[in-house]
C-alpha cells in the first residue's frame, strides 16, 4: 500500500468495501452540507509561523482526564467496525493501545465491550445512548465499568437520528452475522428496518428523545467514572454541562450526520473554549484530516481531538495495521506542524498561532 494522506486511505477504502458500508460510514444527513464544511472550515484557517526556535527536540505528548496519551488523537467512538474489517472493534483497539492513545468505544460496536478493553494496552472509554429503559442504560454503564473502561462519554445531540438520505436509498441494515454485541443481553432483536434505514429504526424505537440536563445528572450519580457530553455545539450548552457536572466535554456536530447546516465544530470552539475558561476539559471532534487541523484545535481550546472516518479508513484498508498507519500519519503531520510553526511542545500551543 501506498497510502501518504488520509484522503489516500479513504480512495482505498472506498474500492475496498461494499457501497452500502462505504456509504454508511461516509455519509452526512440531507444535502451533506455541514459534512463538508466540518473539513472546509479548517481550510479558513491560517496558521502565523515562528522561526529560529529550537525545535530539534518536540514533546507532542498531550493529558485528558488525568490520562497522558502519547499525542492529542483520540479514536473518537464510531458503530459497526466489522462492516470494515472481519475484527471489527478489537483490532481497532489493539492500534490505539499501540499509538499510545485512548479508544472510545460505541455502545453500537459489532465487538463486545469486554472484548475490546482485553485487546487494548491502553484505556477504553465508553460511549453511552440513553435508552428509553433506564434499566438498560444502568446495566450497560455497570457492564462498561466491570470491563475496565475508565470513562463514559454521553451522547447527547441524537435525540432523533439524523436524515442521512444515502442510508435511506440503500435500506442500510447490519448484514447476516454481524450484532449489536453490547446489546445482546438486553435485545436479541436485529435492528428492524421501519421505512428507512435500520439503524434510524432502532434509535426511534429505543433511544430516549426526552433526555433532559436532569438525565445526565442521573447519570453522573450512578457511576464513579468521569462523564463526558459529547455533542456541544455552542456555549450556552458548554456552561450548562459544567453546571450540571461533566468531566470533560466534546464540541461536536456528529461528523455532519445529525442536523445539516449547523455550523463547522472548529468554528464553535473558540467561543466555547472562552465561556468554559479552564472549568472543564474540552475535546473536539468532526473534519480532523490533518496534522496541521489538530493544531488548530488545540490552538482554539481544544485538549485534543477526536477522529473517527479516517480510523474507519485504515481499519477498511489494511486492518489493525491500516488504523496503526492512519495514526502514525496523523502523529508525523502534526510533528511538522507544531516544528514549522516554531513549538517545541503541545503545551505551548496558543492562539497566537492563528491568524
Amino acid at each position: 500500500m501506498n497510502c501518504i494522506s488520509i484522503s489516500d486511505f479513504e480512495k482505498t477504502a472506498k474500492e475496498k468495501l461494499d457501497k452500502t458500508a462505504y456509504d454508511y460510514y461516509s455519509s452526512g444527513a440531507n444535502e451533506e452540507i455541514t459534512l463538508k464544511e466540518n473539513t472546509e472550515a479548517f481550510k479558513r484557517i491560517f496558521l502565523k509561523y515562528r522561526v529560529l526556535v529550537d525545535v530539534s527536540k518536540r514533546d507532542l505528548s498531550a493529558e485528558v482526564l488525568g490520562t497522558k496519551i502519547s499525542m492529542p488523537v483520540i479514536i473518537a467512538p464510531t458503530a459497526f467496525h466489522k462492516l470494515a474489517y472481519s475484527e471489527g472493534e478489537t483490532a481497532t483497539a489493539r492500534a490505539a493501545g499501540k499509538a499510545g492513545t485512548i479508544m472510545i468505544l460505541s455502545t453500537l460496536s459489532n465487538c463486545a465491550v469486554e472484548e475490546v478493553v482485553k485487546a487494548s494496552s491502553g484505556e477504553i472509554w465508553f460511549q453511552l445512548y440513553v435508552f428509553k429503559d433506564r434499566e438498560i442504560t444502568r446495566d450497560l454503564v455497570r457492564r462498561a465499568e466491570s470491563a475496565g473502561c475508565k470513562a463514559i462519554v454521553l451522547t447527547v445531540d441524537a435525540p432523533f437520528l439524523g436524515l442521512r438520505e444515502r442510508d435511506v436509498r440503500n435500506k442500510f441494515n447490519l448484514p447476516e452475522g454481524i450484532s449489536v454485541k453490547n446489546l445482546e443481553p438486553v435485545s436479541k432483536e436485529k435492528l428492524p428496518v421501519k421505512y428507512d434505514s435500520g439503524i434510524a429504526g432502532y434509535f426511534s424505537s429505543n433511544l430516549d428523545p426526552s433526555l433532559t440536563w436532569k438525565d445526565a445528572e442521573w447519570l453522573k450519580s450512578i457511576t464513579s467514572l468521569p462523564l463526558l457530553v459529547k455533542g456541544i455545539s455552542c456555549k450556552e450548552d458548554a456552561l450548562l454541562s459544567v453546571k450540571h457536572g461533566a468531566d470533560g466535554i466534546v464540541v461536536s456536530n456528529h461528523g455532519g450526520r445529525q442536523l445539516d447546516t449547523c455550523r463547522a465544530s472548529i468554528d464553535a470552539l473558540p467561543e466555547i473554549s472562552e465561556a468554559v475558561s479552564g472549568q472543564t476539559e474540552i475535546l473536539m471532534d468532526s473534519g480532523v484530516r490533518r496534522g496541521t487541523d489538530i493544531f488548530k484545535a488545540i490552538a482554539l481550546g481544544a485538549k485534543a481531538v477526536l477522529t473517527g472516518r479516517p480510523v474507519i479508513w485504515g481499519l477498511a484498508a489494511d486492518g489493525e495495521n491500516g488504523v496503526s498507519s492512519v495514526l502514525e500519519i496523523f502523529r508525523n503531520e502534526f510533528d511538522l506542524a507544531m516544528a514549522l510553526c516554531g513549538c517545541d511542545s503541545v503545551k505551548k500551543i496558543s492562539r497566537d498561532f492563528i491568524v
